[in-house]
């Protein structure tokens, strides 16, 4: 069976301003991340062809597979599955932003090969919010260390640090993991007080089961790759 993908996007949106409405905010704050793993060209084709020009990917390699493949005028690529520091160099020939800082050693190496690009790359810090040990991220448990990360962070000439990305719990219920989205938004105001000379701007947080709940709570990002494609073969 075909999957209508063009009017999939249509009812996403259609959710994402329903979601906002609900929490007072107007949905143009929220950016769709369309989720490319293991799509093929011609299904991204069709999304963009659909109105989408943020699409996200989860490995380097796939992504270096496929974008030679593509023409998409003013897309804008994210990278958000984990990213090895050793592959840093090769994720900037591919990405715009990165979501999924999550060390200090990757800050360093993206800071270090975006120099030498003279240019200045857009980061988000990846924060483990659930505690789950299967999750990436700077634990939020351990907030001395969290905060000793950011502070170098946001004094690396050649990122631009821009807010926070968590990936929350499966659950049936997406009531559930409200608590992991309101407590990434209420780091991501304390970390705006502390350090100002970084923009803040962004929670990218929800995906498919879960992206109503997250811009409810302040999500500017959700990454949704099912409810536009359908179930992955």
């Amino acid at each position: 069976m075909s999957v209508d993908i063009t009017g999939n996007i249509a009812r996403v949106r259609e959710h994402m301003a329903a979601a906002a409405a609900r929490a007072g905010r107007n949905d143009s704050e929220v950016t769709l991340v369309v989720v490319t793993k293991t799509r093929t060209p011609t299904e991204i084709v069709a999304a963009y062809e659909g109105g989408v020009r943020h699409f996200g990917e989860n490995r380097v390699e796939e992504a270096e597979s496929k974008l030679p493949q593509l023409d998409l005028p003013d897309a804008t690529w994210h990278m958000i599955g984990h990213l090895q520091s050793r592959k840093a160099a090769r994720a900037l020939d591919c990405f715009d932003i990165v979501h999924s800082v999550d060390s200090v050693k990757l800050a360093r190496r993206l800071d270090r090969f975006s120099a030498e690009r003279e240019q200045v790359t857009r980061v988000l810090v990846e924060v483990n919010v659930s505690g789950e040990a299967s999750k990436y991220g700077l634990a939020l448990s351990d907030r001395a260390s969290l905060e000793d990360a950011v502070s170098e962070m946001v004094r690396l000439s050649h990122l631009s640090v821009e807010g926070l990305m968590t990936v929350a719990f499966v659950t049936n219920d997406a009531e559930e993991v409200r608590p992991v989205f309101a407590q990434l938004r209420a780091l991501r105001d304390e970390l705006r007080e502390r350090y100002p000379q970084s923009r803040w701007e962004h929670l990218s947080m929800g995906m498919t089961d879960d992206f109503e709940v997250a811009i409810e709570e302040g999500a500017t990002m959700v990454r949704v790759g099912r409810a536009i494609f359908g179930p992955r073969g």
